[in-house]
């Protein structure tokens, strides 16, 4: 028996990735997925290897229609939304001295309407039902802040907040609304620093070294099942200890 058989999980920017990561624990403990991703050709490879039980569809999740049409695609196939993850994600890093009011809006769009959208569609779904698990992949950087990412850092901590407030709406109709928020994580968008900006990073960290993405899906995994059946509005941290 797996922890999520019989579920069906819809997965925003999960083409690569800490997206695509989740994917895989879902597809392991029983579910079938769908992979959403502004790069359609990507999203449906990833579905590929996954096997018969996943499924990959573009969606941009800054447009109401294609997050829509995402969650639309998922009950169509397969009956119904039992997980929704927003996770898609972008940076456009730079000093706010430097940055563009066009790169502060736009990753704001990506992370917070993004995540407003698919938590509004998956929720009219599971409320319904009087079930449901929606799973937000906020950021540490939400919670302390990060030099070059006032845009990035502003959305993460507006995640939380959405989180908190949708949790609070949906609790009673059995619709529970959590957030993980990862550290320094080994993916290629991490590993693309420079070597000194890694090393300070990981000087902060008590474990002393990065996670793997599957360590952020093992938890997304959690709040997904009901081995979490009591938690909803929490901020689990996925960070070795890093600013506890």
């Amino acid at each position: 028996m797996g922890l999520l058989d019989g579920k069906v999980a819809v997965i925003t920017g999960a083409a690569q990735g800490i997206g695509l990561e989740i994917a895989r624990a879902y597809v392991a403990q029983g579910a079938t997925v769908v992979l959403g991703d502004v790069n359609v050709e990507a999203a449906e490879k990833s579905a590929a290897d996954l096997g018969g039980r996943a499924l990959g569809v573009r969606c941009d999740v800054t447009s109401e229609d294609e997050v829509n049409a995402l969650v639309t695609r998922a009950v169509d196939e397969y009956g119904t939304v039992d997980v929704m993850v927003n996770n898609a994600g972008i940076t456009r890093d730079s000093t706010m001295r430097k940055m563009t009011l066009e790169d502060f809006r736009l990753v704001l769009d990506v992370h917070v309407t993004g995540s407003w959208l698919g938590t509004k569609a998956a929720g009219a779904v599971m409320r319904e039902r009087k079930s449901g698990s929606i799973v937000n992949i906020s950021s540490i950087s939400g919670k302390v802040g990060n030099i070059g990412q006032t845009n990035y850092s502003s959305a993460k901590a507006a995640m939380v907040g959405l989180t908190k407030a949708s949790a609070k709406e949906l609790a009673y109709l059995g619709v529970r609304v959590n957030a993980i928020q990862p550290g320094l994580i080994r993916t290629a968008m991490t590993e693309a620093m420079r070597q000194d900006v890694w090393d300070s990073k990981l000087a902060e960290i008590p474990m002393a070294r990065a996670g793997e993405p599957a360590e952020v899906a093992n938890v997304a995994l959690f709040l997904a099942s009901d081995l979490s059946s009591y938690m909803t509005g929490t901020v689990l941290e996925v960070t070795g200890g890093r600013y506890m």
